[in-house]
């Protein structure tokens, strides 16, 4: 993976009021801003994902291409390239890093698109998963920035549901007594493979699974190869207290839980001017197409395109051509209108 580049923005005060010394803020670009400083596309991160791996949707030849955009990449905070639990120093490492919300991680891309590059507004926002709620957020908190957006497999508010099935991972990863509270001396890795087998029955469909496309496309073999081969290596690469804190933000995403709407979802949803095409993954457990539609009904210049796809919430990860061509059309229909 490519060097990131670096945004110090220096000490910050959260959402939560409390304050966050020395906050850095990891990113990388592609492509070239252009005299006008119009061409300028904003891709977020995603649950336990940095920067390299939304790089799919920058092949030659698809929508979003460098030759075309300025691209920028912010890593999130809590992804270890970003201020997070495992980087930050004492008295704020580890267990104690402050919560975090998306909120907080979009004010401070805000000032890194406005301060280091002077731009007043993005051609589009665009990502899956928590990247998608940040690109709602977005959409709610900078209106006026922002021309179009294409949020795919996830929500503008995590749903009771999915924030259930967050408690869960949580739990297994925290009874590994090797966690100790956040506290450990060594990776714990029952925790981070419990977490990432719980993970891995609710990232794809049952469809998915009744039709063996882990057999037959990813060739694991098994299921337990599945979880060893495919979900493991993806979940034990990232230290356990960073996991925690994006579950945390993950857990609490709400366009409207600030001060500018006072936990009025319905009238953030209705802020929300952009041209929106919203993707849900048609077999998405974690952020059902249901969500999305009572999204959609209330924002005033959007439309659902539900991801005919049995992959599950993975449709949006790049992983499957015909899931990432139609990801694909909808970014290139918002980026010629």
């Amino acid at each position: 993976m490519a060097a990131p580049e670096r945004f110090q923005v220096g000490d910050t005060v959260l959402q939560s009021g409390m304050t966050l010394p020395g906050v850095t803020l990891s990113y990388r670009t592609h492509g070239v801003l252009n005299a006008a400083r119009d061409n300028a596309v904003l891709v977020p991160t995603y649950y336990g994902g940095q920067h390299a791996q939304t790089e799919w949707l920058f092949a030659e030849g698809m929508a979003l291409s460098p030759r075309d955009w300025f691209i920028i990449v912010p890593d999130m905070l809590g992804n270890g390239l970003s201020s997070s639990p495992s980087n930050t120093a004492a008295p704020f490492d580890g267990p104690r890093f402050p919560h975090v919300t998306l909120y907080d991680n979009v004010r401070l891309q805000h000032r890194l698109v406005t301060e280091r590059f002077g731009i007043e507004r993005l051609r589009l926002v665009a990502g899956w998963s928590m990247g998608a709620q940040q690109t709602y957020h977005w959409a709610a908190l900078y209106p006026h920035m922002v021309a179009a957006i294409a949020p795919f497999c996830g929500s503008a508010r995590t749903s009771r549901h999915n924030f259930l099935f967050l408690d869960g991972v949580k739990a297994a990863l925290q009874a590994d007594a090797a966690f100790r509270g956040g506290d450990y001396d060594a990776p714990p890795l029952v925790g981070l493979k419990a977490f990432s087998r719980v993970y891995a029955g609710w990232a794809f469909s049952q469809t998915f699974f009744r039709e063996e496309i882990d057999l037959k496309v990813m060739g694991s073999g098994s299921i337990d190869g599945f979880v060893t081969g495919v979900m493991e290596p993806a979940f034990l690469a990232r230290d356990a207290n960073d996991l925690l804190a994006m579950l945390w933000s993950w857990q609490n995403a709400d366009i409207s839980a600030n001060d500018l709407y006072g936990g009025d979802f319905d009238r953030a949803l209705g802020a929300i001017t952009a041209r929106a095409i919203v993707l849900p993954g048609a077999t998405d457990l974690y952020f059902p197409p249901e969500d999305n539609a009572y999204e959609v009904a209330r924002m005033p210049n959007a439309e659902l395109r539900p991801i005919p796809s049995i992959w599950g919430h993975c449709a949006g990860l790049g992983a499957n051509p015909a899931d990432t061509a139609f990801i694909d059309a909808a970014l290139r229909e918002l980026l010629a209108g």
